[in-house]
């Protein structure tokens, strides 16, 4: 695991000061250093790393480098790096301006949206920021007074002095006033609509751009209700938690913590000197200086006189998942709780006239529906699982073939990632069934097991030591495309003899309507091969259901030779019938299976 040193990449705007040059030591070929941005992966001013293997690279190329499990488990729900935190030196007033959320910056900007919090480093007699409005206006009345130059009226001006803390939710009116010193740490994203700029121009002699219909449409118009502590932490919310810790240098010299493998820790010293060593490593830090460990990294220790900002990303309270499953015939959309319980969900038909990325899209769309209807946020939503039949790359997200949805090369995370800004991770649609049996269904507390899925296709989804098993190649584990017949049926993978072409349910319908000499449901079959049955034609499709019968206790007698599981599941369309089959089916296995 790293404990890295960070170099900061400055910023130059119009009303930045000289302070972070002169007491924070921070090198800029300009004379203005309006900020310094000390832990940041985004590309309009990554850091980068001034020590060990990794020196002279950016912390982004670290990361992709060394993957994301040194962010810690606490990360996974972020698609991108969660934070990026800054130095702010306001010799000017700011322009007046908003943050939007993620969904509306997603969908507007490419990127996140922002939430961030303010701890005032330094701050003069009669320094104050905006922060808010005093009174609820309309957005008429907002329109108005921007295009008339009375907006600074209804702003809500906050005195400021060192160690306020202000927390500036998406959506939040702000500005930071002339005279202030700020540590800022925010999530990773650099949009901001500015509302008015007193005026200004910028390098070109031109006044810079507002952005105020995206403004409009994204400030909340009402009294923000200003909070002076997130006890037990300086701020904490989903997207980071800050704690401050202090050393005097006399009664309190050294601190030492833990880094465990929920999150990376990011130090940010405000004051003070000293040492900080990690693993076997000793660095030396001074005020301004920015450290990032990774998870994971176990014991650090803090030695000196200083003052230090620690940022972490804590676990999401009531997290919602979303899932998806594309089948050839429908796809059902749901949302899911912490405790794995179905909160909704919803089906629809899957379109086989539109393109895959068009379908997805739907699919994506009603799963905001569904948010909305449940008045939930999506920043509520930690993630996105997708199941697909078929051949899927889990770690590039793509879908390579489905001979059921006749899909080829479809970029899935990509294309539900536009729409649903989570991370998006895909599998074989019968490992989720496997995967979702374990934890919540006929497999929990079972971790050696097997799920087939008996549907139009046949997947087959194996769990090994309470993990999928995956394979050293792409697609996983396919049971349906095993031989049974050597030189039989013709299967829809071009293939002879796979068990597919026996015992999916296109296989059943065409052997009964073959037999039958008569266009036949699954429900007619099912009926007359049950005891109950009236109609002496379809009951005697019994040697149908027997062959199918025999069919797939041949290859589940394969799969039970050959990974000895604790259960065997089957799913799909046919699990719905498991009164008529199954005892038979156990039946051949008992006497078929080795041992």
């Amino acid at each position: 695991m790293a404990l890295l040193k960070l170099k900061c990449a400055c910023k130059d705007y119009l009303w930045g000061g000289h302070r972070l040059k002169d007491e924070y030591h921070k090198e800029s070929d300009s004379d203005i250093v309006a900020e310094t941005w000390e832990l940041s992966c985004h590309p309009d001013g990554p850091s980068v790393i001034e020590n060990g293997p990794y020196k002279g690279r950016t912390l982004s190329e670290f990361i992709s480098k060394e993957g994301k499990e040194v962010l810690g488990i606490n990360c996974r729900r972020f698609r991108d790096f969660p934070i990026l935190t800054k130095f702010i030196d306001a010799r000017d007033n700011l322009s007046i301006q908003v943050h939007p959320d993620n969904r509306y910056a997603l969908t507007n900007e490419g990127q996140y949206g922002k939430t961030e919090m303010w701890y005032v480093l330094d701050a003069g007699e009669n320094a104050f920021l905006y922060y808010g409005f005093r009174k609820e206006i309309s957005r008429q009345e907002f329109a108005k007074r921007i295009k008339e130059d009375t907006l600074l009226e209804v702003l809500n001006a906050v005195p400021v002095r060192k160690g306020d803390v202000l927390f500036i939710e998406s959506g939040t009116i702000h500005a930071i006033g002339k005279d202030i010193l700020i540590a800022e740490i925010q999530q990773n994203s650099n949009v901001t609509y500015r509302v008015y700029d007193y005026g200004r121009v910028g390098k070109d002699g031109k006044q810079r751009d507002l952005q105020i219909e995206k403004a409009l449409d994204v400030t909340r118009r009402v009294p923000i209700l200003r909070s002076d502590s997130a006890y037990p932490h300086v701020a904490d919310c989903d997207y980071f938690t800050v704690d401050k810790l202090y050393l005097d240098g006399a009664v309190m010299r050294s601190l030492k913590g833990s880094i465990s493998d929920a999150s990376f820790v990011s130090l940010l010293f405000i004051e003070g000197e000293g040492r900080i060593s990690s693993g076997g490593e000793e660095l030396d830090f001074c005020k301004g200086d920015s450290f990032f460990l990774s998870a994971g990294s176990g014991e650090y220790e803090i030695e000196g006189s200083c003052e230090v900002l620690v940022t972490s990303i804590r676990e999401k309270a009531a997290p919602v998942r979303i899932g998806i499953l594309a089948g050839s015939a429908e796809t059902r959309i749901g949302l899911v709780d912490i405790h794995h319980s179905l909160i909704t969900s919803r089906v629809i038909p899957t379109d086989s006239s539109l393109p895959a990325e068009e379908m997805l899209k739907k699919a994506a769309g009603t799963a905001l529906e569904l948010l909305e209807e449940q008045h939930i946020s999506l920043e509520q939503c930690v993630g996105v699982g997708v199941g697909i039949p078929g051949t899927v790359d889990w770690k590039s997200g793509w879908l390579l073939y489905s001979n059921n949805l006749k899909w080829k090369e479809v970029d899935v995370a990509g294309v539900i990632g536009k729409v649903l800004p989570l991370p998006v991770r895909i599998a074989n649609d019968a490992d989720c069934a496997a995967l979702g049996e374990h934890v919540a269904g006929a497999g929990k507390g079972h971790n050696n097991l097997v799920m087939m899925t008996l549907g139009n296709g046949v997947g087959g989804g194996i769990l090994i030591g309470g993990k999928i098993f995956e394979g050293s190649g792409l697609g996983g584990s396919e049971l349906g495309h095993m031989t049974v017949m050597h030189g039989g049926k013709k299967c829809s993978c071009g293939r002879a003899g796979c068990l597919e072409a026996y015992v999916s349910v296109p296989a059943l319908l065409e052997a009964a309507t073959d037999f039958a000499r008569k266009p036949l449901t699954l429900s007619d079959i099912m009926k007359g091969c049950s005891l109950e049955a009236q109609d002496l034609s379809c009951h005697e499709l019994q040697p149908v259901l027997d062959q199918y019968t025999d069919m797939l206790a041949e290859g589940i007698v394969n799969v039970v030779n050959l990974f000895r599981p604790e259960l065997i599941l089957l799913g799909g369309q046919m699990s719905e019938y498991a009164d008529v089959f199954l005892e038979p089916l156990r039946k051949r296995i008992r006497e078929d299976a080795f041992g």
